[in-house]
C-alpha cells in the first residue's frame, strides 16, 4: 500500500478501541495504587493526626505505619526506579521479538501475572518492607508489558493517526481510571482494604486478555539494522538525539520530564492532601479524585483531534499554561471538598491537551524505524520523573511542617519550566507514512 493509498485510508475506529484495551487494563491499576498506599504508609503520624485534630477534622480510620511524607513517598517511587531501567529495554527488545504470540503480545503475556500477584498482596503486607517488596514485585511485572502495549500506537498507526489514536487510547485509559477511582472508593468503603485491590487485578487480567485475544498485530515492522547499538540501550538514543544539530527532540524529552515531575508529585500526594490535609475519608477521596478522569476521558479525543489539526506542540503549550494556572491557583483556593473537585475536573481538561499529545510528538522527533525504542525513551523520561517529582515533593512536605498544600506550588514551578522547554522545540510537519 502506497503513501497515497493510505491517506485515504478511513481511520478504524474499532481497531483503535481494541487496541485501548491494553492502556485501559494498565490504567485502573495506578489509580488504585497511587490513591491508597499512601495512605497505608502514613496512616498514625502523629503529625497528620495533631494538625486534623487542630483543624477540627476527623481523623481517617486506617491502619498505616506512620511513616514520614519523604519517606512514603520515595518508597512509592522505588517501582519507577526500576522502570526507568527495564521499560526502555523491554521497548526496543519487543522490536526484535517475534514468535507464535506475536511481537509485543509475548511481553504482555508475561509481566501480567507477575504484576497480578505482587499486587493483591499489597493490601495484606504488615510492615511498611513487605508493601515495598511488593510493589517492586508489581511493577517489574508491570515494566515488562507497558512499553510493549504502548508501542502497538507506533506499530499499527501511521503518523498523521496517532494523536486521534492516542486519544481513543487514553480514553480508554481514562475508562480504566474512572473505574479504579470510583469502583476502589466504593469497595474501600464498602468491604476493605484489600478489595479495590483484588478488584483491580481481576479487571487488569480481563482487559489484556481481551487486547491479546483482539489485536492483529504486523509481522513486519521496518527496523534498522545498521547500529550495533544493543537493545534499550538508552545512552546510545539519547546520544543520537543530541548529536542531531535541530535539539528539539532533547527538548521534548526535557518536557516530558519536567511536566511529569509536576504530575507526578501532586498525583502520589494528592490522596494524602485529601485525607492529612482536607480531612476526607480515604475511599470518599478516591471517588472524588474520580473527577479528574472524568474531565480526561471527555476532552481526551478533543485534545488529540485539535492536536491533528493544530500541531501537537501547539495544543501542548495550551495545556501546560493551564495547569501552571490551576495548580498556582489551588494553593490558595481548595480548603473544601467542591474547590477540590473544581480543580480536579479542570486539571483533567488541560492534562488531555498535554498527555494525549505527548507520546506521537517524541514519535515525531524520533526514529520511525526504532518505535519500541522511541517508546521506551519516552517511558525513561517519565519514569525518572515519576521518581524525582514525588521523591523531591515529599521532601518539601517535610521540610515545611508536613503540609501537602506546598506540592501545588512546587508544581506549579514544574509546569513552568516543561513550558520554557517546549517553546524551544521546533515547528515540525507531521510525516505522511504507508501502515506497516
Amino acid at each position: 500500500m502506497n503513501s497515497t493509498e493510505s491517506e485515504k485510508k478511513k481511520f478504524d475506529y474499532a481497531k483503535t478501541f481494541i487496541v485501548g484495551f491494553g492502556f485501559l487494563g494498565i490504567s485502573i491499576i495506578w489509580p488504585i495504587f497511587n490513591q491508597f498506599i499512601p495512605i497505608f504508609l502514613q496512616a498514625g503520624n502523629p503529625e497528620f493526626e495533631r494538625q486534623l485534630l487542630e483543624a477540627g477534622r476527623e481523623i481517617p480510620k486506617v491502619v498505616g505505619f506512620g511513616l514520614t511524607p519523604a519517606l512514603a513517598l520515595f518508597i512509592m517511587t522505588w517501582d519507577n526506579l526500576l522502570n526507568v531501567f527495564v521499560q526502555p529495554w523491554v521497548g526496543a527488545k519487543s522490536d526484535a521479538t517475534w514468535n507464535r504470540f506475536g511481537r509485543r503480545k509475548p511481553w504482555i503475556l508475561l509481566g501480567m501475572p507477575i504484576a497480578v500477584i505482587g499486587f493483591v498482596l499489597i493490601p495484606f503486607a504488615q510492615t511498611a518492607l513487605a508493601i515495598a517488596v511488593f510493589i517492586l514485585i508489581t511493577n517489574f511485572g508491570m515494566a515488562l508489558f507497558r512499553s510493549p502495549t504502548v508501542a502497538w500506537l507506533g506499530d499499527l498507526f501511521p503518523a498523521n493517526d496517532r494523536s486521534k489514536a492516542n486519544g481513543i487510547i487514553n480514553l480508554m485509559g481514562g475508562v480504566g481510571g474512572l473505574i479504579a477511582f470510583f469502583g476502589g472508593g466504593y469497595l474501600f468503603n464498602s468491604m476493605g482494604r484489600a478489595a479495590p485491590f483484588i478488584g483491580g487485578a481481576v479487571l487488569l487480567v480481563a482487559a489484556s486478555f481481551t487486547a491479546v485475544w483482539k489485536v492483529k498485530e504486523p509481522r513486519q515492522i521496518t527496523v534498522d539494522k545498521t547500529h550495533d547499538d544493543k537493545p534499550g540501550n538508552v545512552m546510545a538514543h539519547l546520544k543520537t538525539l543530541f548529536n542531531n544539530p535541530d535539539r528539539s527532540g532533547l527538548f521534548v524529552l526535557l518536557g516530558i520530564l519536567l511536566w511529569f515531575m509536576a504530575f507526578n508529585a501532586l498525583e502520589s500526594g494528592l490522596s494524602s492532601f485529601a485525607v492529612f490535609t482536607l480531612g476526607i475519608s480515604p475511599g470518599n477521596a478516591s471517588i472524588y479524585a474520580g473527577s479528574v478522569t472524568i474531565s480526561f476521558i471527555l476532552f481526551a479525543l478533543p485534545a488529540g483531534l485539535l492536536g491533528t489539526k493544530h500541531g501537537r506542540r501547539n495544543i501542548i503549550l495550551i495545556g501546560l499554561v493551564g495547569l501552571t494556572f490551576i495548580f498556582l491557583t489551588g494553593y490558595f483556593i481548595i480548603q473544601g471538598t467542591v474547590t477540590f473537585i473544581v480543580m480536579l475536573v479542570l486539571t483533567g481538561a488541560f492534562w488531555a491537551c498535554v498527555n494525549v499529545n505527548s507520546l506521537p510528538l517524541v514519535y515525531d522527533y524520533g526514529d520511525e524505524s526504532k518505535i519500541g525504542a522511541y517508546t521506551g525513551l519516552y517511558y525513561f523520561s517519565s519514569q525518572a520523573a515519576a521518581v524525582l517529582g514525588p521523591t523531591l515533593g515529599g521532601v518539601v512536605v517535610d521540610v515545611l511542617g508536613d503540609q501537602y498544600r506546598w506540592l501545588f506550588l512546587f508544581s506549579t514551578v514544574f509546569m513552568a519550566l516543561a513550558w520554557l522547554a517546549m517553546t524551544q522545540v521546533k515547528k515540525k510537519a507531521a510525516t505522511q507514512l504507508a501502515p506497516v
